[in-house]
């Protein structure tokens, strides 16, 4: 997860019967999907969940597909890489090997931060898939950063973007949204994106200096579907930078503006492990608020920790806000680290725009770290997307924020203590 605390832990024998569920979930519902011409709207619901969506196909199923399409080429840019023998991405794994095995090439790009963080088992998993390169990048060494975007493409002709990380509990015990892309523009700077920081991690790799591109004009979004990305000095040209548009498209909101994080706070991580203000988006969401908008925000329990519990609770106490804390119960298989969690990064605006992407909403993600939004300015995709915001909104998980409750300090596995 992206709060980069992870741990090992021991095969639960109980898992093979909730692998064998997902298996008969993403049968039942093959067919089932939402989607508006060029995007389809994909979803991973935590198991034993009141919260499915039987219209929205499930992360694994639409990974497999793209793989199974590919012919000559599929890319990926991940954080970090966690299997689990025998669960959905053990599958999806299988998946890309046969694409492999068949003559695909593959490029894997990966965090250097992520290392510690992914099972050394992965790792050598992928390392065996023929016709597989798999590339490490210090991103902290373009930017102070790190390579947090999840997505791939398969062909320069299809792309996915979302939170789901390339590890097993995304695909069933994590609230995930994602968005499977064939617009072809965008798609292409998608790519663009990729081989950006492919090649960014060779220079690295040769000690050689990486140029920024901060030189490229600012381009205006136009009033359709686009991508925008951070950080902004290695966007390639005529991508935008998410750190300008988000306070942006929150500027222009009239009555209401929905949004689902796992973590937000107007806070960075220093290097001293201070943290540093930062006010960019709590700003914006402040100044809409004051403008009458309504303000709905959702937020994971592990975001109750201090100092960011203060700030949320400082939110909540502005006219028009609303904050809510989701806690996800757990498996009846027992106890999964860094699982059980909303982990979705979306927004809605006004019933009319929306926000699928990879970051966070803290200080650390749209200004310096490697991260994919997808901005779309289609009624019918915001409106599905309030639908998913409001089954979990109104959901017996979650609960509005209470100003007066010590919330205890949530553990490195996502548990309270």
């Amino acid at each position: 997860m992206p709060n980069g605390r992870h741990s090992r832990w021991p095969l639960g024998r109980l898992y093979t019967a909730l692998w064998g569920g997902c298996l008969l979930m993403l049968s039942q519902n093959a067919a089932a999907r939402f989607e508006i011409p060029g995007y389809e709207l994909v979803y991973t619901a935590p198991v034993e969940t009141a919260l499915q969506a039987d219209d929205l196909r499930n992360t694994a199923e639409v990974w497999q597909q793209m793989f199974d399409a590919a012919k000559t080429r599929i890319d990926l840019g991940q954080f970090y890489v966690a299997n689990q023998q025998g669960s959905l991405l053990d599958g999806v794994l299988q998946h890309l090997k046969a694409a492999g095995e068949r003559g695909v090439k593959i490029r894997f790009l990966m965090e250097e931060k992520g290392i510690r963080i992914s099972t050394p088992e992965t790792l050598e998993q992928l390392k065996a898939i023929p016709n597989l390169e798999l590339r490490i990048i210090p991103y902290q060494r373009l930017s102070g950063g790190i390579l947090h975007a999840k997505y791939l493409l398969v062909d320069g002709e299809q792309a996915f973007v979302g939170s789901q990380n390339f590890d097993w509990r995304a695909l069933a015990h994590i609230h995930e949204t994602g968005l499977r892309i064939s617009d072809a523009s965008v798609v292409r700077q998608i790519q663009a994106i990729f081989e950006q920081d492919w090649q960014a991690q060779a220079l690295l790799a040769a000690e050689k200096p990486v140029p920024q591109l901060t030189s490229q004009p600012t381009v205006e979004p136009l009033q359709s579907n686009y991508l925008v990305a951070s950080p902004r000095a290695y966007n390639p040209a005529g991508v935008i930078d998410s750190q300008l548009e988000l306070p942006r498209l929150l500027a222009s909101a009239r009555q209401r503006v929905r949004v689902q994080v796992m973590d937000y706070a107007p806070l960075s991580f220093g290097p001293d492990r201070t943290r540093p203000y930062y006010a960019v988006i709590d700003n914006a969401l402040r100044g809409a608020a004051a403008r009458g908008v309504q303000i709905e925000l959702m937020v994971a329990n592990w975001n109750t920790k201090k100092p960011d519990i203060a700030w949320l609770k400082s939110l909540a106490l502005a006219p028009n806000v609303q904050v809510k804390v989701v806690t996800i119960p757990p498996a009846s298989s027992g106890f999964i680290p860094f699982a059980r969690v909303i982990h979705s990064k979306i927004m809605t605006i006004d019933g009319e725009i929306a926000w699928v992407g990879t970051s966070n909403w803290t200080g650390g993600y749209l200004d310096n770290s490697r991260n994919l939004e997808i901005v779309l300015h289609d009624v019918n995709m915001s409106q599905r997307l309030d639908k998913l915001y409001s089954q979990l909104w109104d959901s017996l998980y979650a609960e509005p924020l209470k100003q007066d409750y010590d919330y205890p300090t949530p553990k490195p596995g996502g548990e309270s203590q």
